[in-house]
């Protein structure tokens, strides 16, 4: 996830600075020394242990213990089926143990990662003679019961050579019937898994020893944290492009995970997030430019990667993606993009109304309106210079003065799409509907506590309000979900929790440290992103792991993905601090048994709903199964059941949209306008008159509102239901 609060508010020069003169090994050369690339390999190993030994929260020594799960992890993230390495080199590599954690750190000695990528190269062209040997002689038969399990995280390595080819064969053989299920002839197959095979072993044998040690100092900033990396000067290039937006591409952040390059994030307003086709945890597995051949990017450094994925303005890459639950060898799916333009009209939040029909109390059928608003927030945003010149706090306090003003009798706050940003924006916006009180509490490395309050007295919106929350909602969303839930002003309703990250990091630039101290670099020594603070919300609980539950909880495959604080190694852990002095409001805790019934009576009786739940119901079986059927007849039954459930839930979508109450459209454009925007559907969920079209093929078009749709459409209905149990006299509760 992108967390720019990290960076927004905090003084990164400061951070570190003493300790690193201080510490020992540091100093001894003179300033801006001529090293070579060896010599500046070495400084920065010992520098980035000292940072994370003297600066990362935990303030742990890097030590015995550590230097063995680093070594570990660095198997694992070479070789992460465990498949590749045989139990002899891991035993073999074992007499580094004692050795490495001072080596490390006196010396920055980082010869036991250099031998272990040597093994590492020589295993996977062994692989890859095995693959390219097999796929040019052997016909695959898929008519067995077997299966292959794609979770071998922690399963036993390969004692032989003989045993490890054995698992060489199914990883092949899921490969191959993955690609037969999109009906390729046999001779496209083979080329395309040949080519595969031999470009990551090209790919990883042309890896620079600055980009492998890149890889190995990050897992060994991983193994403090999830959040801590080392981010090698391409790495850093890239943020500084995403920070700047000054590269065109598809607007989302990526890392690696397992060999696949996974989405971390949505950018919102990019190409990726407006076609509601990517989303976090998905996978990519080729890339394609314009109507050229795919390229297969397992296993592929994500640097190459990321220079595949860019390209010009108006360009169309076309990405094949595995979705996220889904299995190793599940079918993919692909999506065309244009690179675009982030512009930040797309990132602001927006708004509508909806006039939605209610019954009337004097009669059955007669009906009434009531008049609700929806603000879409999709971050925390604000000017990096601190002006405020763009702030979330006051673009969503003019959508309420709006809101207000065309007397709306609730307010749905959408964060299911918010990835965080600045904190100083998740307090003012907080305050946006508390009189004035702590919002968060920040405990840094030093151990001492701070508040953070809202100090302004002025409320912008006192009445119903309703949180809408997802897996994706994280850090400063989870502040502002937390405090509103500890004051009892809001029900937050969506998936069953939020991101679970309650963590603070700092982007350190590492070579103005070199040069302080005289530690001179060949080369640019990159950044190291170290966790330096965790959050708590008012009541004193942690935000990290756990997250924010959500009051009401709704159908949602994303709450079954591994999108998740807790589905990561070594997170920190939840804890708590004394709570901060606060006034509970108590505005949700008396309603709740009745919003919870009565949304759980819609989401049991109707269609989309059930629609929904069946592709949930698939979802938690894969994640539990973690394996694949091998049998063709029994995949293809698979795959075209998925697409039924597909099609189904692109009908529900329309079908909820040819109903759609009266709905206005409110941008920060059109805000001082009087009068109301008729909001229309995007052109490819309508009809030829404009109206949804719920009989259209499911395939026809790429349809990105049903799920989304359906989740927004249950969340308003709960604040109808709020309202209406607002304007009633709270029963009588035992004291």
């Amino acid at each position: 996830m992108k967390h720019p609060s990290s960076i927004t508010f905090l003084s990164l020069t400061a951070i570190g600075l003493a300790v690193v003169v201080a510490a020992p090994g540091f100093g001894a050369q003179p300033a801006h020394a001529v090293v070579d690339a060896p010599t500046t390999d070495a400084n920065i190993t010992r520098l980035t242990t000292s940072l994370l030994e003297h600066s990362q929260l935990a303030h742990h020594p890097f030590d015995d213990h550590l230097a063995g799960t680093v070594l570990d992890r660095y198997l694992d993230a070479l070789d992460g089926t465990r498949s590749l390495f045989l139990q002899s080199d891991a035993d073999g590599f074992a007499v580094y143990r004692a050795t490495l954690a001072q080596a490390t750190r006196g010396v920055g000695d980082t010869s036991a990662a250099k031998t272990v990528f040597a093994r590492y190269l020589e295993r996977l062209s062994q692989r890859t003679a095995y693959d390219t040997d097999l796929l040019q002689r052997a016909a695959f038969d898929f008519t067995g019961h077997d299966r292959y399990s794609f979770d071998r995280e922690h399963a036993r390595r390969p004692a032989t050579v003989a045993e490890a080819q054995d698992l060489w064969r199914q990883q092949l053989r899921a490969e191959y019937l993955q690609e037969k299920l999109g009906d390729k002839p046999p001779a496209q197959i083979v080329k395309a898994l040949l080519g595969r095979h031999a470009q990551e072993l090209r790919s990883m044998a042309a890896l620079r020893s600055d980009e492998v040690l890149e890889l190995y100092l990050d897992t060994l900033a991983h193994v403090y944290d999830p959040h801590s990396d080392y981010l090698g000067h391409e790495q850093m290039e890239s943020l500084s492009i995403a920070m700047n937006l000054s590269l065109f591409g598809i607007g989302a952040s990526l890392e690696t995970e397992d060999g696949y390059c996974k989405v971390r994030e949505l950018l919102p307003g990019g190409p990726a997030a407006r076609s509601g086709q990517l989303k976090p945890g998905d996978r990519i597995v080729a890339v394609a430019q314009g109507h050229k051949e795919p390229v297969d990017i397992v296993n592929m450094p994500l640097s190459r990667t990321v220079e595949l994925i860019r390209g010009p303005k108006g360009s169309t890459v076309t990405l094949t993606i595995l979705p996220s639950g889904g299995a190793a060898g599940a079918p993919t799916k692909t999506t065309s993009l244009v690179r675009d333009e982030i512009t930040l009209e797309d990132q602001q939040a927006k708004a509508r109304i909806i006039d939605l029909p209610t019954p009337k109390a004097a009669t059955a059928t007669a009906t009434a309106t009531l008049r609700l608003g929806v603000i879409d927030l999709p971050s925390f945003y604000a000017d990096m210079d601190g002006s405020r010149r763009r702030s979330a706090t006051a673009d969503v306090a003019r959508l309420l003065e709006k809101l207000n003003a065309e007397h709306v009798r609730g307010v749905v706050l959408d964060l299911r799409h918010n990835g965080g940003g600045s904190l100083d924006e998740a307090i003012s916006l907080t305050g946006l509907f508390i009189r004035k009180g702590p919002v968060v509490q920040t405990r840094g490395s030093d151990g001492k506590i701070q508040v953070d309050e809202d100090t302004d007295p002025t409320v912008a919106y006192d009445g119903p309000l309703v949180l809408l929350t997802s897996r994706f909602s994280a850090s400063a969303t989870e502040i502002l979900s937390g405090a509103l839930q500890d004051y009892g002003r809001a029900v937050v309703v969506g998936d069953s929790s939020t991101f679970g990250k309650g963590t603070v990091q700092s982007i350190l630039p590492l070579a103005p440290f070199m040069d302080r101290v005289g530690l001179g670099h060949a080369y640019d020594p990159g950044a190291l992103k170290i966790t330096i603070s965790k959050f708590y919300r008012p009541s004193g609980a942690s935000t990290q792991l756990r997250g924010v539950a959500a009051d009401v909880v709704l159908p949602s495959t994303s709450d079954f993905s591994d999108v998740s604080e807790s589905s990561l190694q070594d997170p920190l852990p939840w804890d708590t601090v004394p709570a901060a002095a606060y006034q509970r409001m108590n505005l949700v805790a008396p309603y709740l048994a009745a919003l919870r019934k009565s949304s759980a009576r819609r989401v049991a009786t109707e269609k989309p709903f059930a629609d929904l739940t069946s592709e949930v119901d698939e979802v938690r079986k894969s994640l539990v199964s973690k394996s694949v059927s091998l049998n063709e007849v029994e995949r293809r039954q698979e795959v075209a059941q998925a697409k039924a459930r597909e099609a189904a839930l692109v009908r529900d979508g329309r079908a909820l949209q040819a109903v759609r109450p009266a709905t206005y459209e409110i941008t920060l454009k059109n805000v001082s306008t009087p009068g109301l925007q008729r909001w229309v559907p995007p052109a490819n969920a309508r009809g030829t008159d404009g109206a949804a079209d719920p009989s259209a093929p499911a395939d026809s078009t790429k349809d990105p509102w049903s799920a989304d749709d359906l989740i927004l459409n249950e969340s308003v209905q709960i604040l109808a239901d709020y309202v209406d149990l607002l304007g009633r006299p709270a029963a009588p509760r035992a004291l």
